[in-house]
């Protein structure tokens, strides 16, 4: 176990509650932070993740949100699905803001595959929502997840192990990159994975990604909500020109945020640099008047 800074254990410190809503007759489980009755904050993981990816994020806004993070159907905790998309993930997350209580619209914080949930949703639901962030999620192009599960097989043949250590060492993030900050991702890696009677493998449902990808391209350009593009200098995912035509879509008045030093993973490759960026930009939608948006160029 890599040793881990005082700011990580603290925020881990911090446990949540966990809630289960039933949506269309599948559990989605998501655990909350805060106080019932502060403002809403949704966080969104990525393909084949959950939860846990904002367990020691979301703790930073527990002060002044009342911050959750839900497992999507076909991950983490959460029930399976016959079949999966960004509409029924949207619902989801709709769902389990209306069972949260918030006291008025939510923002809502996506991440990779996500962040295109997070699209959808404030494409069909952003009257409902007072923002929505996507952070790193590409439009133009599949996420890095529908790509792994369209053409490799870590997401369509997740392996078996016989003990939780040797599977730990099989934890790779999608896209590949670097990432020093090795004890975030034994924290994941760890609680990526559930033990059956053969061994330890993956949480998520290995049937994923078998449904055509969306574009997202008139979601994007749609949204109904004020709507913010975080990237990482580093990015494979969202590179500058991806980032350009986003930015195209979203009608050139919303903010687009690139976290230095960060590849697609920002989170985990610049945790307390991400933070400052969303509550900076979290502290001027709460007193600021949001511009209205541009059409969108062709």
């Amino acid at each position: 176990m890599t040793d881990a800074p005082t700011w990580f254990d603290e925020a881990l410190k911090n446990q949540p509650d966990t809630h289960t809503v039933t949506v269309e007759g599948t559990d989605i489980r998501y655990v909350s932070w805060g106080t019932v009755g502060k403002p809403g904050l949704v966080f969104v993981h990525g393909g084949a993740a959950h939860a846990e990816w904002w367990s020691f994020i979301a703790p930073f806004f527990s002060t002044d949100w009342h911050a959750i993070a839900l497992d999507l159907s076909g991950h983490g905790e959460s029930g399976w699905r016959t079949e999966y998309g960004h509409t029924t993930w949207a619902k989801e997350v709709m769902a389990v803001i209306a069972d949260a209580g918030f006291p008025g619209p939510p923002v809502v914080v996506g991440h990779s595959l996500g962040g295109m949930v997070t699209i959808q949703t404030a494409s069909t639901f952003g009257d409902q929502l007072a923002g929505a962030v996507i952070v790193d999620a590409p439009v133009r192009r599949a996420s890095p997840e529908e790509d792994e599960g369209a053409t490799g097989r870590a997401f369509r043949s997740p392996g078996v192990y016989p003990t939780l250590a040797e599977a730990m060492t099989h934890f790779r993030l999608i896209p590949a990159q670097p990432c020093d900050n090795e004890f975030i991702v034994e924290h994941i890696a760890r609680n990526s994975l559930r033990e059956t009677p053969a061994g330890w493998t993956w949480k998520f449902d290995p049937r994923l990604f078998r449904g055509n990808v969306v574009p997202l391209r008139d979601q994007l350009s749609t949204a109904a909500c004020r709507v913010a593009l975080f990237t990482g200098e580093h990015s494979a995912v969202v590179p500058p020109d991806v980032a350009e035509y986003m930015y195209d879509l979203m009608g050139r008045v919303s903010p687009v945020i690139e976290i230095p030093l960060a590849h697609h993973h920002l989170m985990l490759d610049q945790p307390l640099a991400f933070v400052a960026a969303l509550r900076t930009l979290l502290a001027d939608w709460n007193h600021s008047i949001p511009f209205a948006r541009a059409a969108s160029s062709t």
